[in-house]
Formats: structure tokens, C-alpha cells, sequence
């Protein structure tokens, strides 16, 4: 092996050293060559060890001898060449970056026609498709890299940046190389595919370090050296983002950058949303007053400006919960409102109806699963509350006070089974400051405030965690180690990616999915709760605790994620075997539909023809292809058909039905139904005198069809719905038609607004067919778009955006619409 990729170094050197470039530009494209080869010969070589290994367990589990001896033959050919392929890429990337000047002639080769519908190019097409999903994977796993990179090959080639598509080392180059050393080895298309995946697991997880380690060099050298890549620039301040629609006077271009992209990561690896800008758009306008003074310890420290906005509304929640106390007790006890418990109040206030004076009964937008408790409830539990608080002034305690007392309570948790809320544990907090500290003692409004926020947004997760399952144990531990993270850092809610609620997220996204009723994992479960005992025991403030056991079960989510690749892999490969499937029975039931148009042989003749031949021209079509030889033999073959059935003169024809006999043998036919058959279509008028029609249709009801059919073949894939569909069901069947292979879906379940995520794999623009998978790859469902574009005007199913991937994001977001509407029923009584 060492011979051969020096000789192969030799010759991709000798064509670099002929590039028509610039002398620096050539010697910086021979040290990104060597990079790469230095990265990659290891792993291409662990390709074919590989490769090998993989052929010799098909042939293992191979169904019969000859499936057996083909695939050893694919052994013996890759051992011919297998040596030669590190070279054989090598040399190619070789030849990709001598010609990275040429100019590039997009018109010069002439677009394709769209061709008539065929199954003769379908080996390409399988090709194209798995190497460009791969492709696609790679390029967002690499994104900022392939960013930077192309930024310094425009550089060397004096012209605009380079994507993705056409970066000499990024993945689609790769890809197309690999799909061209394929060929070269002489497999077969199965051999083919197997290498592909095999190249992706071997060589492909090193591509990142290959594009990392270029990015290097080429800056080292003085391309573009202070690059960066920055995938989001916040706003101005004075730029606000709402949820609603877009305002007045946008471009259409605006609006189409703005809109989120549909999710196609598996879960666990969804992009996260920016918490600062949710924050900074919380304030509603016109802003509501500013509440007064709620007691010693108002001053804080200057804090973010989301921050800011967040307290403020915090601040005007209590000041409308001692108006909503006042009017609802009707006492006119006055006084402000304790922080302790405020959580529940703020929740069902928030999520169930705007306070009496707004005029209207409206749940708080976006917060599904609202809590139901009544307003009177609400006044009922806010007197409750005020009784309970002590008489004289409020003095609060500093941050130093609360963090000791929540260090104190981190130990215990909570007992298994029991729900604990994060107003018991503001209980439990209070009740110990003000042993230590003086009934007058409670928490500043910055702590309060913090742990208002956090009880909201644990109250948002928990509507989509199982109330029985074992991760909402792990979520109630978890409540004070974070609770003591958010008090501890100011940016708790503001800072993007924050370890602490990584861990939260990696948590309740378990508990919602992963841990469903028919989606069990112990071993995800023993990880999930072996990183919850390791921050309970260890966590004292350093929030490195979080992130290390974020990682220790990160890497089995990760394990299971291509698990589920795997797993959709196949479901797709065998939905696409039934796309062709349809596709030859529609081509076959059509061909059969013209000769009776045309000849109008006798009806029982055309029952066999639609029931029996027609098995015979789908299976040719599948094996052969509609331009071979045997196509045109079935075709001619079937115009013979008519021509002698359609009349009840003349003589039969021997060798046609030997032929039509032989055939249906080929398809599964008994000999004796072979033969039956095979008399009535080569004998003038269909007529048989040893087998009847009512014996011969009987056994054929009896039979089943090529594929499972158990109707006629020949239905048009372009025929109308059963009903015509409306503007907006037209509008989502054009959308669902062009979205990416691997969106999720929300399914509406029941009436009570459950919902459950599926992954839309794959979908057919032949059949109209889509396929839905879970978050284990297993196929769920099958749909046509059709269907789904009428459930989706119905609003009984919902693409899933990327603003919405993530369960912490979207419980964030659900907070801050309620506080939004929080502080909007504040100022209604007072624009009446």
C-alpha cells in the first residue's frame, strides 16, 4: 500500500505542478493537497478493511446460494482494486484543485429534458440520492468551517467565495469522486451504496478535522488570517421582533429571510434560539407603569438590558396580582404582594384569562396546555397568600444569604414519586432565611424575580413531560442545583447556551421523547440519572459541572441518533422500492389500457390482461427498464394479445402462447394457471374448451397480486382528489411538495390539543406518498400530500420550525408570551 500512494503523491504533485496558477497560489494548493492526503489515506484505507467486512456479512446472512455467490464475486472485485482507491481519490482531489481557475461554463452543457416517466436510470438516481443526503449532512455538521474555507478559495482563485457545492475538498466534491472510484472498483450498485456509508463513517468523520486544519494553514499564510465566521448578528436595541406577522412595508425578500426554516435535525441536535432576543422583545408597547417601591433592597446592580425588561415585567405582574387581590377580596386590604409563591399565580393568571376591566376571555397565545384555574381561584389563593405574610416591613436579605440556604436544601432533593414545585421550595427557602435572619427577612426582587422566572419556565416543561414518567424525577432534582445557577449568574436567562439549561433541555427532552411509552430506554435512563446524582453531589458553583454531565449523556444520544439513521435508511430504501414498484404497475396498467382502447379485445380477456399480464409487463419494467430489449418483446407481445382476441376468427398462435406461458411462470403462476391462461390470450376470442372462466377467475381472486395489490392496475398518479381542494389546501400541498427530506411534523392526537412529533423521511412525487418515522427511525405512518395539506388547513398538523426544535426554547418562549399578555391585561382597564 505504501508504494502505490507514494506513486499516486507523485503523480497528484506533477499535476498541481502543471496548474495554470500563480506560484504561491500553486505551493499553497500542493500543501492543501498533502493536508489531505495526510488525513485522509488512513481512513481510506480503513474504507476498504471495512468494505470487506461488511461484503463478508452479507454473504452470511445471504437468503440463498446464488445470492450468496454474487456477493462473494463482489469480494474477489473489490480485492483487485482495493489497494489502488486511496490513490485513485487522492489523485482525483488532485485534479479537482489544478483546474480551481478554469473558468466555469454553466451554459455550455445543455439542461436536460424532462423525461418521460422511466425506471431505466433508477441505479443513478439511487446513487445521487444517498450521496447527496450525505452530502447535505456534512455540509451543516461543517457549516461554519465550509464558510470560512470558501472565503479563502475565492481568495486563491481571484473570484467570489466558494460554497459548499463547489469547494474542491468540501463534501459534494468529495461525494462526486467517490461516486467516480466507485465505478473504477467494478461493484455492483449494492456493493456501491455499502461503500458509501462505510466511506461516511470512516472518512467523512474526519472532515471536519481536514477543513479545521486547512482553515490553519491557508490563514498561517497570511489568506484572509483574522476571518471569522459569525452565523447570527444581533439587532439594534431599537429593533424589536414580534411573534405576529411581519410589519408594514416589508419586502418580500425581508419576509422570506425571516422566516424559520423547518427542523430537520433529529432530537437532541436542533439549533439552539437566542434567549436575549426573546427577552429584549418582552416589554409590550405602550410599556406598562413602573410599579412603586416594594421595600428596602429595591437597588441592584445595573443588569442587561433583556434582564431588564424581564424584571420589569415581573414587577408588573405582582403590582396587577394587588389589584387583582384588592378587587377580588373586596376588603380593600391594600399592601404589596409577598414573592413567595407568586409562580402559581403568575401561571394561572397568565394562562388561563386576562383580569376583569380587559373585556375579553383569551388564553395567553402559543401557550398550549394552559392551566385551567379559574380567576376566583386565583384571588382566592392571593388572599390566602397575603394572610400568610408577616406584618411588618420586608427587609431582604442579600444573594450570599439565599445561595448558603439553597447549598443547604440541594442534598436533601426530593423524596422519589413526590411533585415538588418551585413554590414549595421558595416555602422551604423563606421559612429557613427568616429562622437565620428575622421574620422581617425575604429575598430581594432580583432573587425573587429569578426564581419566579425559572418556576414559569419549569412550569412550561413539565406540560410536555410525562407526569408519570422517570424523567420528571430527574427534573424535580434538578430544581434546586439550578435554582442556585440562576441565582449565582445574572445572564442565567439571557446568556445563549448556558451549561446549566443545556443539561435542563437534554433532561426534559428525555422525559418527552425518548422515554415515551413505546420508546423505553433503560440505559438512556440509568445515563440520564447518573448525571443528575453527579450535580446534585458535586455541583458548588462552578457551572462546569453541568456541561460535563450534559456530555456523559450526550454521547448516548448521540449513539442513538445513528441508530435511527440507520433504521430510516431502510424504511426508506423500502418505501423508494415500492415508489418503482407503482410507477411499473402504473406504466403496465396504461399500456394495458391503451391495447383495450384500441383493439377492445373481449371483457374476460381484459380481466386476465389487467390481473395476470399485467404482473408479467411490471416485473419486466422493474428488472430490465422501459428502453430494453424484453420491454419491447412484452410490448410487442401484448399488441399481439389484442390482435388475436379481439376477433373470433382465425387461427391460434402456438408460439405466443408459449411465451405468455412461460412468462407468467417467471411471476409465480402454477403451471396449470400458466397454461390456462396462456390458451385464452393467444387463441382467437379468449376461448378455452379445457378450463372454464368461472374455475379460471376463481383462482385467480384467489391469488395475490405482484407487490400485494389486490385492486387493478393503470390509476393515474395525476387524477383529481376525491374532492377538489380549497385555496389554502392547495397553497400547503404546493408547500409540502418542496419541503426537505427529514422536516418534522406536529400531529394533532385528540381533542385535548395533544400532539406527537414525526419525521417526514421521504416522500414520492410519483405516488404522492410521504413517509413518517419517529425519533427512532421506525416507520409511523405513511400519508399522501394530499392528505397532510388537509390536515394542515384544518390546523391538525404543524411544521415544525427551527425556533421550535428545542423543548427549552420553545418553554422560554411560551414564558415570555405570558408574561407579554401578563402586563397586557395590566394596562387594558387603564386604555378603557
Amino acid at each position: 500500500m505504501s508504494g502505490i500512494t507514494a506513486s499516486s503523491s507523485s503523480q497528484a504533485l506533477a499535476r498541481l505542478a502543471g496548474a495554470q496558477v500563480p506560484e504561491r497560489v500553486r505551493h499553497l494548493l500542493e500543501a492543501v493537497h498533502g493536508i489531505a492526503a495526510q488525513v485522509l489515506a488512513s481512513p481510506l484505507q480503513l474504507t476498504m478493511v471495512q468494505l470487506e467486512r461488511e461484503l463478508f456479512g452479507l454473504a452470511e446472512k445471504a437468503r440463498n446460494s446464488q445470492v450468496q455467490a454474487d456477493v462473494y464475486a463482489q469480494i474477489r472485485q473489490l480485492g483487485v482494486h482495493a489497494a489502488e482507491f486511496p490513490g485513485w481519490l487522492l489523485d482525483a482531489l488532485a485534479d479537482d484543485l489544478a483546474r480551481l481557475r478554469e473558468p466555469s461554463t454553466p451554459g455550455a452543457t445543455p439542461a436536460p429534458a424532462i423525461p418521460a416517466m422511466t425506471l431505466v436510470n433508477d441505479t443513478d438516481i439511487d446513487r445521487d440520492i444517498v450521496l447527496h443526503e450525505m452530502a447535505r449532512r456534512e455540509s451543516y455538521r461543517a457549516q461554519s468551517h465550509l464558510q470560512l474555507l470558501g472565503q479563502r478559495f475565492g481568495v486563491l482563485c481571484a473570484q467570489p467565495a466558494f460554497d459548499a457545492e463547489r469547494l474542491p475538498v468540501g463534501p459534494h466534491a468529495l461525494c462526486r469522486i467517490l461516486r467516480a472510484c466507485g465505478e473504477r472498483l467494478g461493484l455492483n450498485l449494492e456493493a456501491q451504496q455499502q461503500l458509501y456509508h462505510v466511506f461516511e463513517r470512516q472518512a467523512l468523520e474526519r472532515h471536519v478535522e481536514l477543513l479545521d486544519r486547512l482553515n490553519i494553514l491557508l490563514a498561517r499564510e497570511g489568506v484572509l488570517p483574522g476571518l471569522v465566521y459569525i452565523p447570527y448578528l444581533p439587532r439594534p436595541a431599537g429593533q424589536r421582533r414580534t411573534v405576529g406577522a411581519p410589519a408594514a412595508g416589508a419586502t418580500r425578500e425581508g419576509q422570506a429571510a425571516a422566516a424559520p426554516r423547518p427542523l430537520t435535525h433529529w432530537q437532541g441536535q436542533a439549533p439552539a434560539a437566542s434567549w436575549a432576543d426573546a427577552a429584549m422583545g418582552a416589554m409590550p408597547t405602550p410599556a406598562a407603569p413602573a410599579p412603586a417601591s416594594t421595600g428596602p433592597g429595591t437597588a441592584s446592580a445595573p443588569t442587561p438590558a433583556g434582564m431588564a425588561s424581564l424584571h420589569e415585567l415581573l414587577d408588573t405582574a405582582r403590582q396587577l396580582l394587588a389589584q387583582q387581590l384588592q378587587s377580588g377580596a373586596g376588603n380593600g386590604a391594600g399592601g404589596a404582594v409577598p414573592p413567595a409563591d407568586m409562580l402559581a399565580a403568575l401561571a394561572a393568571l397568565a394562562g388561563q384569562q386576562r383580569p376583569a376591566g380587559a373585556g375579553a376571555t383569551a388564553a395567553a397565545p402559543g401557550a398550549a396546555g394552559a392551566p385551567s384555574a379559574p380567576v376566583a381561584d386565583l384571588a382566592s389563593m392571593a388572599a390566602t397568600l397575603q394572610a400568610a405574610a408577616p406584618a411588618v416591613p420586608a427587609r431582604a436579605v442579600p444573594s450570599e444569604a439565599v445561595m448558603d440556604v439553597l447549598a443547604r436544601l440541594q442534598p436533601q432533593g426530593a423524596a422519589q414519586g413526590t411533585r415538588r414545585s418551585f413554590g414549595d421550595i421558595q416555602k422551604a427557602l423563606l421559612s429557613q432565611v427568616r429562622a437565620e435572619h428575622g421574620q422581617s427577612a425575604t429575598l430581594s426582587p432580583r432573587d425573587s424575580n429569578t426564581l419566579d422566572l425559572l418556576g414559569m419556565l419549569y412550569g412550561q416543561i413539565q406540560r410536555e413531560v410525562r407526569a408519570d414518567g422517570p424523567a420528571s424525577d430527574l427534573l424535580n432534582r434538578l430544581q434546586v442545583p439550578l435554582a442556585r445557577a440562576a441565582v449565582g449568574d445574572e445572564a442565567f436567562f439571557i446568556r445563549d447556551q448556558h451549561p446549566a439549561r443545556e443539561l435542563l433541555n437534554t433532561v426534559a427532552e428525555s422525559g418527552a421523547v425518548w422515554l415515551g411509552e413505546d420508546d423505553g430506554d433503560p440505559v438512556l435512563l440509568q445515563k440520564l440519572g447518573e448525571a443528575v446524582d453527579r450535580v446534585v453531589a458535586e455541583y458548588q458553583g462552578d457551572e462546569s459541572v453541568f456541561a460535563a454531565a450534559n456530555r456523559q449523556v450526550q454521547s448516548h444520544l448521540q449513539a442513538a441518533v445513528r441508530k435511527a439513521e440507520v433504521t430510516e435508511r431502510r424504511q426508506i430504501e423500502a418505501a423508494r422500492g415500492k415508489e418503482r414498484l407503482e410507477a411499473a404497475k402504473q406504466l403496465a396498467g396504461r399500456t394495458i389500457g391503451q391495447l383495450c382502447s384500441a383493439a377492445t379485445p373481449p371483457r374476460f380477456v381484459q380481466t386476465l390482461l389487467h390481473e395476470a399480464w399485467s404482473d408479467v409487463l411490471t416485473l419486466t419494467l422493474l428488472r430490465q427498464g422501459e428502453d430494453s430489449e424484453e420491454w419491447r418483446q412484452r410490448q410487442e407481445a401484448t399488441r399481439r394479445i389484442g390482435e388475436i382476441t379481439a376477433s373470433a376468427e382465425g387461427a391460434a398462435d402456438p408460439a405466443l402462447g408459449g411465451q405468455i406461458e412461460e412468462s407468467l411462470l417467471q411471476v409465480g403462476y402454477h403451471e396449470d394457471e400458466a397454461g390456462a391462461i396462456a390458451r385464452r390470450l393467444s387463441t382467437p376470442g379468449g376461448e378455452d374448451e379445457i378450463t372454464s372462466r368461472t374455475e379460471l377467475a376463481a383462482r385467480l381472486k384467489a391469488r395475490a397480486r405482484l407487490g400485494g395489490g389486490d385492486g387493478k392496475d393503470g390509476a393515474d398518479p395525476q387524477a383529481p382528489p376525491p374532492s377538489e381542494r380549497t385555496p389554502a389546501e392547495e397553497g400547503y400541498y404546493r408547500q409540502l411538495r418542496t419541503l426537505p427530506f427529514g422536516t418534522w411534523f406536529e400531529f394533532t392526537t385528540n381533542q385535548q390539543g395533544d400532539t406527537r412529533r414525526l419525521r417526514l423521511s421521504w416522500y414520492s412525487l410519483v405516488t404522492d406518498n410521504a413517509l413518517f418515522v419517529n425519533q427512532r427511525g421506525q416507520k409511523m405512518a405513511e400519508h399522501s400530500l394530499d392528505a397532510l395539506a388537509r390536515l394542515m388547513a384544518r390546523d391538525q398538523l404543524r411544521i415544525v420550525t427551527e425556533d421550535r426544535g428545542r423543548l427549552i426554547d420553545r418553554a422560554w418562549q411560551a414564558t415570555v408570551r405570558a408574561l407579554r399578555s401578563l402586563a397586557g391585561g395590566h394596562t387594558a382597564p387603564e386604555s378603557t
